[in-house]
């Protein structure tokens, strides 16, 4: 690939336009335009680029994750090797951007895959309080930064605005390698990301609002109503794809099209998604996560999961790749002051203000440490801010320039700086008080492991305990754990929705696995996790609710039990001979409210939660039918059988 002999760098109108859309706008206003010895072609690819870009993941990521430094990191250096300040086997890392912006797309489709519409409103208060005091603070707090530094107040505003902005990517990557993406901790990050990834709308049209106030606006931008207006009508599109036009789709194509059409239409469902949404001047990856979230509860989510994990995994780790190749070190050694003094700056003011507002919303002292380090860093979308600023003349290359960088490098070190939390804090901090009788979940081999040990669980390990079953027993609840244990009871510390944790609690050695939390979603994510991953085990769920009982059953536990059912049904058969009924009477009612129960759980998990209502006996009187019009003449008998009939029913 030939070298330009001649590059210059300058604001172009262009970056938002449909060339350098989304993600891709890590070009960052900056276009390099070739003199006489411009490449032939610029945006072509051979197969020795292929080759370059696989062997280099291929070579650094194993090497990276022996030293304990992550996949993430191994990547970005990747990148950083063969990109145009590296070994220069590409000169336009924004090329394969275009390509493998999709890595983060499909890895957002995947993440709503696995949040019901239910589960997604429980972590309401999380997205809207939590997420936006996070904004908001960070926010506030590198605003003073950038004018510290000397930027101007416009320029600092959405300097910080960008890089308040946390890189999606790298943060969902790590929790995943970690497997905290269904602990409660990793659901609160999700629930940051998301908030963050919603803020980009508005942030644009501030940009645009400042460069018009500012008095450096060059480009005419549509107004604000319309701005809205597709935003609003582009969600709308996707959710009403999503509820009433993709299910039944699937069910023809799973019925008349083969596996490459499945999955042609999987990678259809996440694409078109994400243009609807970036057409509506939205986040194509927010898109995405809301088809999966429309899916989540289809009988095809597993399949199209499957479908698009392979896309995801080697087009995310291009993502990487591009990233590391777009660091600029021309710009890092000319402006090292600014960008070197900018990443630490930025990193330590942002990582304050997220610790105060963990915090401030009661999370431990591990979990606002954890996350403080963890989104310390900004996104992708930072690139896409930032594109905006140039476009509209708030920012000059140089400023432009230098911000990338800083953004950049912060991605950079953020799975450095994870890996050095790791090594000094210690592994788990207990809180409340006293962690006298806390041990955590490490080496159990018993043949039933209890998980969760409340009032529900107690009870169910008295029957096991009396027949001399060896039993392992975890909780993330410390209080539980210490009161558990002035009554005879060990109890391991452990989160049973990470999979480090179960396989420490002898999971893969367990017969038997009971699953006895209270909280559906987390229920839901054990059984997931131990069904991918050891598909023998046996396991015994406690059910919240119908609609759970109905999830576990599709999930294929081996056995399951709304919490209240049994009881419920105990506590009717005694009021019921308290009030006079036998024995044996009393015990047939509740053999047929049973029998009553099952065949409408049979019949639900075929039509749904409202199939099966005329099994259900209620309180209100059943009206007696009655004719439209009444009859003018009154009914006659037309013969002697019903005449003789008629006399012995009405004879007393």
């Amino acid at each position: 690939m030939a070298t330009p002999s001649k590059v210059e760098m300058r604001i172009q109108p262009w970056v938002m336009g449909p060339d350098c859309d989304g993600l891709a706008n890590l070009c960052y206003g900056v276009r390099f335009n070739q003199g006489e010895a411009a490449m032939a072609d610029a945006g072509g690819l051979g197969l020795g680029h292929a080759a370059a870009l696989l062997g280099a993941g291929v070579l650094a990521v194993p090497i990276f994750r022996k030293l304990g430094l992550g996949s993430v990191l191994g990547y970005l250096a990747a990148g950083l090797a063969i990109g145009p300040f590296g070994l220069g086997l590409f000169s336009e890392p924004e090329t394969i951007l275009h390509v493998a912006e999709f890595g983060v797309v499909i890895f957002l489709f995947i993440i709503g895959l696995e949040m019901r519409p239910s589960r997604l409103w429980s972590l309401r208060k999380e997205i809207f309080g939590l997420g936006a005091a996070q904004v908001a603070a960070c926010g506030l707090l590198l605003t003073l930064t950038g004018l510290a530094l000397g930027l101007s107040p416009a320029v600092a505003f959405v300097g910080a605005m960008g890089f308040v902005l946390s890189s999606t990517a790298v943060i969902m990557q790590m929790l995943e390698e970690r497997g905290e993406m269904g602990a409660p901790s990793g659901q609160r990050a999700v629930s940051i990301l998301l908030l963050e990834d919603l803020a980009i709308v508005p942030l644009l049209a501030v940009v645009a609002v400042l460069a018009t106030v500012t008095g450096v606006n060059t480009v005419e931008g549509p107004p604000l109503w319309q701005t809205v207006g597709l935003a609003l009508a582009a969600i709308t599109a996707v959710m009403v794809a999503g509820r009433f036009v993709m299910n039944p789709v699937f069910r023809i194509l799973a019925r008349y099209g083969g596996r490459e059409v499945m999955t042609a239409a999987a990678l259809l469902v996440v694409v078109g998604a994400a243009w609807v949404m970036d057409m509506g001047g939205l986040s194509m990856a927010m898109g995405a996560f809301l088809a999966g979230v429309l899916l989540s509860e289809s009988t095809f989510r597993h399949q199209l999961e499957a479908d698009v994990e392979p896309f995801r995994a080697i087009l995310l780790g291009l993502f990487f790749l591009s990233v590391g190749m777009a660091l600029d070190i021309g710009v890092v050694i000319t402006d090292w002051q600014l960008v070197v003094g900018g990443v630490i700056a930025f990193m330590a003011v942002k990582a304050v203000a997220i610790y105060g507002v963990a915090r401030l919303f009661k999370a431990r002292e591990r979990e606002a440490v954890e996350r403080a380090v963890l989104f310390a860093q900004g996104g992708e979308f930072a690139f896409v801010l930032y594109a905006a600023a140039g476009t509209v003349g708030l920012f000059d290359a140089r400023i432009s320039a230098a911000l990338t960088a800083i953004v950049i490098l912060s991605m950079v070190l953020t799975p450095v700086t994870t890996m050095l939390l790791g090594r000094f804090m210690p592994k788990e901090t207990l809180e409340p008080g006293s962690m006298d009788g806390v041990e955590l979940a490490e080496n159990l081999r018993e043949r039933v492991l209890i998980i969760g040990f409340g009032r529900f669980a107690q009870v169910v390990s008295q029957p096991l305990l009396a027949r001399d079953v060896d039993v392992s027993i975890i909780e993330n609840d410390v209080e539980m754990i210490q009161a558990a244990g002035q009554f005879g009871f060990k109890v391991y510390y452990g989160d049973g929705t990470r999979l480090d944790v179960l396989r420490a609690s002898g999971v893969d050695k367990a017969e038997a696995v009971l699953v006895c939390i209270d909280k559906p979603e987390q229920a839901d994510r054990i059984v997931e996790l131990i069904r991918a991953e050891f598909p023998l085990t046996k396991l015994f769920v406690r059910a919240y609710d119908r609609g759970h009982s109905m999830r576990l059953i599709q999930a294929g536990v081996d056995y399951q039990i709304r919490e209240t059912f049994e009881s419920a049904l105990a506590f009717g058969e005694q009021v019921l001979k308290e009030l006079g009924a036998s024995d044996i009477e009393a015990r047939e009612t509740i053999e047929d409210v049973r029998r009553r129960d099952d065949e409408r759980l049979t019949l639900q998990l075929s039509g749904g939660l409202q199939a099966g209502r005329s099994l259900m006996r209620g309180n209100m009187p059943t009206p007696q039918p009655a004719p439209y019009i009444k009859p003018r003449r009154e009914g006659r008998l037309l013969n002697q059988d019903a005449i003789e009939a008629d006399e012995k029913t009405a004879a007393p």
